[in-house]
């Protein structure tokens, strides 16, 4: 088994790890963040650094086999929508929004499908996608770092007085602050690259479905 495919399997075996030190309990912090956050951190950088790398090396050293074809994008995936499931049950992001992912990912599998099916048409990859994998890298990285959820910072107050006098607002440092505006603002631009790359796929492939 060459490197980039060893990298590949690399990035699928640390979304368990990932998974389960979600549930971990560490009762620690730094620069007012959970410690657990920063791990998860790492972790999901670190396997997000490996997509690149092992495309790059394939490329670079003609190593691109039909394992590699099949299992990279796959582990795309997996890291993705298992990171999002971690930030949806810790309550920072909405449930909507892995479920705009899985439906996309959904109809883009079966077009390719069916391209093979009618001869091996390939359906280039577009603008969109490529918005789509760089903001959901970018957005969850963030929103592991935002210790409140999606879009939080509309009920921000500076002073922890005001949120103990009134439960609509949240007391934000100001650090904590800029992090969910990035992280909600990225995320959201994330979702609507999802939707707008679906769509590509489906308009561009429309003519598959003629028989």
């Amino acid at each position: 088994m060459n490197l980039p495919n060893k990298l590949t399997i690399v990035r699928i075996v640390l979304v368990p790890i990932m998974l389960v030190l979600s549930y971990v309990t560490i009762n620690a912090t730094f620069l007012g963040i959970p410690a657990l956050s920063w791990i998860l951190l790492i972790i999901f950088v670190v396997a997000s650094y490996t997509d690149h790398l092992d495309g790059k090396l394939a490329r670079k050293n003609n190593q691109i086999t039909t394992f590699g074809k099949f299992a990279d994008p796959l582990a795309d995936k997996i890291l993705v929508l298992s990171a999002m499931l971690i930030l949806v049950e810790q309550g920072k992001i909405p449930a909507w929004i892995p479920v705009i992912v899985l439906i996309r990912e959904f109809v883009v599998s079966g077009y390719r499908l069916i391209a093979v099916e009618k001869g091996g048409k390939v359906i280039a990859a577009n603008i969109w996608g490529k918005i789509k994998t760089f903001s959901q890298m970018i957005g969850i990285s963030l929103m592991f770092l935002s210790n409140d959820g999606f879009f939080k910072f509309i009920f921000r107050t500076n002073t922890l007085e005001k949120a103990q006098a009134s439960s609509s607002l949240i007391y934000m440092p100001t650090i904590q602050f800029i992090i969910n505006i990035g992280a909600s603002v990225v995320i959201l631009l994330s979702v609507v690259a999802t939707i707008f790359s679906g769509w590509t796929y489906i308009k561009d492939g429309k003519e598959l479905f003629k028989d």
